[in-house]
Order: structure tokens, then C-alpha cells, then sequence
């Protein structure tokens, strides 16, 4: 074997040295270099992982959100209906209130104007028995004088 290594030109100290170097270089840089470069990929995979624990909780938590606001939108929505409906109820018995007391107002406006014309006829009649009275004097009087 040293004389296929001495044909190739390999000195054998020399290799074993470079072998020896090699272990050493792998050693150091397995403790210097690819150690901390794996416990910062492996924070970081935790810390990816947790924000999509996270985001998953939040979509979670805004679904439950979305449909709790939905839930009292449709309930808000209902006692709005119902709201309007007893207005509507309470603004039609208002409305046949006003309705009554309008006609009732009417009527006594009407008995009032009827007795004030009824009032206003007979004093137009007494009047006008008075001038009637008086053009009656008036016709005797001077139906008097003429035959005086």
C-alpha cells in the first residue's frame, strides 16, 4: 500500500495530518457554526408557529365575533320592528283620539253656529218687527195728517 501511495504521491503523514485538520474544522464548526445556526432556525420555527397558533386563534375569535355581532344585529333588528310596530299601533289609536275629539269639536262648533244664527234671526226679526212697527206709525201718521 505505501508504494501505491508513493506512485499517486501521497505522503501519508501528510494526509493523516490533513484528515486530522478536517475533523477539527468539521468540530469547530459544528459547535462555533452550525449549532447556533440550528437553535436560532429552531426559535424561529417556534415563533412562526406560535403566530400561526395566534392568527388561527384571532380568525377563531372573529368568526365567534362576526357571528355574535350578527346575533344582535338580528335581535336589534326584531325589537326595531317591534318598535315600530307598537308606534304605529299607539300613533293609529292617537290618530282615532284626535279623530273623535275633532268630531266632536265640529259638532259643538256647529250646534254653537246654529244658535248663534238662531240668536241673530230672532233679533233680525225683532228688528225688523220694530221697523216694520215704526214704518207702520210712520204710515198712520201721515195718513193722519192728511186727513187732518
Amino acid at each position: 500500500m505505501s508504494t501505491l501511495l508513493e506512485v499517486f504521491g501521497i505522503d501519508w503523514r501528510l494526509l493523516l495530518l490533513q484528515t486530522a485538520n478536517f475533523g477539527i474544522l468539521v468540530a469547530a464548526l459544528t459547535i462555533l457554526l452550525y449549532k447556533p445556526v440550528m437553535k436560532i432556525v429552531r426559535e424561529r420555527a417556534q415563533v412562526v408557529a406560535k403566530g400561526v397558533e395566534d392568527a388561527e386563534a384571532a380568525a377563531a375569535h372573529l368568526a365567534a365575533a362576526d357571528s355574535e355581532a350578527g346575533a344582535r344585529l338580528g335581535t336589534a333588528d326584531r325589537e326595531a320592528g317591534e318598535i315600530v310596530k307598537r308606534a304605529r299601533t299607539e300613533a293609529s289609536a292617537e290618530k282615532e283620539v284626535l279623530l273623535k275629539e275633532a268630531e266632536e269639536r265640529a259638532v259643538e262648533i256647529a250646534k254653537d253656529a246654529e244658535a248663534r244664527a238662531a240668536h241673530e234671526a230672532a233679533r233680525v226679526r225683532r228688528e225688523s218687527e220694530k221697523e216694520i212697527a215704526r214704518f207702520a206709525l210712520l204710515a198712520a201718521e201721515k195718513l193722519m195728517r192728511k186727513k187732518i
